[in-house]
């Protein structure tokens, strides 16, 4: 049987599947294709074996998880696709409409503008559709394309990847390749490393192949994939996760720190 994966169909995480989809890599994965938060609920109900979820449902799965090694959605300053879109100033933000397809973002938005800015705004999810959002909440949280594609130069936003790093001055750790321990064999896993490598080295074609039918040109996507999006996971990356962890437990977001267990 093929291994289930789950993979988050935004634009950044094309370099991570590029080379599993045009056969540059024999594989045994069978790639399954949503949003974030549906990533992750597949995994929670063991319709997946292996799945890009957003890094905070690892803190709240039923069962323990192991991460694949090596490969990530990361960012070390500004990340360009999450961005929280505000009214008021950040310090009077007292609701935020929150992007359905967002998990992890959400609980970063929490930390930023409790540790940052010492509010704790009431938060409801919403479509990302950003003028009903903002006609209802002081702020507005803009995840993956949507956000991508937002003329910044119309709104008031923040940055929450710059924001984090500024805070903490470590890289913010997005999704990563998570399963069930047993899940992915150590081949498997090396797999997705050797795929991640492929799909860096292909970021110039990826950028080009999108450019054709978005907004933007080549060298926007190409600059977003290259600098603004990172897919390392090493030590920086592992010391982020564990603190995003433990600001999201002292908000009550997750009710415990959970301890980073890698696939062999």
């Amino acid at each position: 049987m093929p291994t289930r994966l789950g993979v988050v169909s935004y634009f950044n995480t094309r370099p991570l599947v590029h080379a599993l989809e045009n056969g540059e890599i024999e594989h045994p994965f069978e790639l399954q294709f949503d949003v974030p938060s549906v990533c992750a609920d597949k995994l929670h109900r063991h319709e997946t074996d292996v799945a890009l979820i957003p890094s905070i449902e690892i803190a709240r799965a039923a069962e323990p998880y192991a991460i694949a090694p090596g490969a990530s959605i990361s960012s070390r300053g500004a990340v360009r696709s999450v961005l929280l879109v505000h009214n008021t100033d950040l310090s009077d933000i007292r609701t935020i409409a929150l992007d359905t397809g967002s998990r992890t973002s959400v609980a970063l938005s929490r930390i930023i503008l409790h540790q940052v800015y010492g509010c704790n705004p009431e938060t409801f999810p919403a479509s990302p559709n950003l003028e009903h959002m903002l006609a209802n909440a002081d702020a507005a949280l803009i995840i993956g394309d949507a956000a991508l594609e937002l003329d910044l130069d119309k709104y008031r936003c923040i940055d929450l990847g710059e924001a984090w790093t500024e805070l903490t001055g470590l890289p913010f750790v997005y999704a990563c390749w998570t399963g069930r321990e047993g899940a992915l064999s150590n081949q498997h896993a090396e797999l997705l490393v050797r795929a991640r490598t492929l799909g860096i080295s292909s970021i110039a074609a990826i950028a080009d192949a999108h450019a054709a039918s978005a907004p933007h040109s080549s060298e926007f996507y190409h600059r977003y994939l290259s600098q603004n999006i990172r897919y390392d996971l090493g030590e920086q990356e592992c010391k982020g996760l564990e603190l995003f962890y433990r600001y999201a437990c002292e908000l009550n977001v997750i009710e415990s720190v959970p301890k980073l267990t890698f696939f062999s």
